[in-house]
């Protein structure tokens, strides 16, 4: 018994050591001190990318805001131009004709009271819930399993509609939810790495310009501080956030 676990650490050993020299490798690669453009950057990621799965490509970006004050917390949602890479399964909470709609828009799921407590037994078979405002009552009961995974439907998403057709198809469509941290940080994929840099480059803009038109009044001082790109098993490549701003 304790060979074979000897013989796994060993393994496990030797492949942190590849890993860790593939990673070593690919930092060679990009200039720490240099704040690249969008399309470099981007390029330089496709490049450092050495996992055996197709990575997912993550922007980074550190907010001028005070998350802790109220008219300084931004969230929201957009659809990116060349989706995510990623097909999205979603649950819908709806009841009647509501429920009709959903199904005939293509939702993964669709129910009431049977999925809500399917999840309370453990059941997260999905990516995103959308539900209809009057069914948001029974929902907002599993706030406490939906909230830490970040998951729980938010008007501010357009995950609380009654208009479900319209919620699925944008979900489906490539829409991801942004949310800034409690150090003022937002991550958000923009794709994989096996899209061309073009199509990147067009999801990381309109990214930003979501984050730029979601300014609060209130914030002070520079507001994009730091923008950051990566893959999944990746580091990081600093885009010049000034030339973003301009």
């Amino acid at each position: 018994m304790g060979g074979s676990t000897a013989k796994t650490t060993f393994e496990e050993e030797i492949n942190m050591a590849k890993k860790s020299k593939k990673y070593q490798d690919a930092i060679k690669l990009v200039d720490r001190d240099t704040a690249y453009l969008v399309d470099e950057a981007l390029e330089l990621v496709k490049k450092t990318a050495t996992a055996k799965f197709d990575e997912t490509v993550e922007v980074a970006v550190r907010l001028g805001v005070d998350p802790k004050k109220a008219d300084q917390q931004i969230r929201g949602a957009v659809v990116l131009p060349n989706g995510t890479g990623k097909t999205q399964s979603v649950l819908v909470f709806a009841k009647g004709e509501k429920a009709k709609e959903a199904e005939a828009a293509g939702a993964d799921f669709v129910g009431d009271e049977d999925y809500i407590n399917k999840i309370n037994q453990g059941w997260f078979e999905f990516d995103v819930i959308v539900a209809t405002p009057d069914m948001m009552a029974q929902v907002g009961k599993l706030g406490r399993v939906l909230g830490p995974k970040g998951l729980m439907p938010n008007p501010k998403t357009g995950t609380v509609t009654f208009d479900v057709e319209k919620a699925i198809n944008e979900i489906k469509a490539g829409k991801v939810e942004y949310r800034v941290d409690k150090a003022g940080n937002i991550h958000v994929p923009i794709g994989k790495v096996s899209f061309e840099t073009e199509k990147l480059t067009e999801n990381f803009k309109t990214i930003i310009d979501t984050l730029m038109k979601a300014k609060p009044a209130a914030a002070k001082g520079t507001y994009v501080k730091n923008v950051t790109v990566a893959s999944t098993m990746g580091p990081g490549v600093r885009v010049n956030a000034s030339a973003l701003t301009k």
